[in-house]
């Protein structure tokens, strides 16, 4: 795609999720220290997505399970046919 597109390029994706993370760490009071330690992401790793995006899936699995917000990533890739097959599972979709 050019980057005169109307949909978002993935660079732009990755800026925005790492300033949402940094406002979030910064709203609950925490270094980039503390927030490493206290999550199990690397320093250097949180460094780096914080100014340029970047970030192993992992380490922004961690750091989603962090400020509870894992279930974020419930949605990515959903297929709509597994909706179909939860339904044939879950105990509140018997009648």
């Amino acid at each position: 795609m050019n980057k005169y597109s109307i949909q978002k390029q993935p660079s732009s994706v990755l800026m925005e999720v790492a300033e949402r993370h940094k406002k979030l760490r910064k709203l609950q009071n925490l270094s980039q220290a503390e927030f490493a330690l206290r999550s199990g992401i690397s320093l250097g790793s949180l460094k780096r997505f914080e100014t340029t995006g970047q970030i192993s899936f992992e380490a922004l699995l961690k750091a989603a399970h962090f400020f509870n917000r894992l279930s974020d990533f419930d949605a990515l890739f959903f297929f709509e046919d597994d909706k179909k097959i939860a339904l044939l599972f879950d105990k509140k979709g018997k009648k």
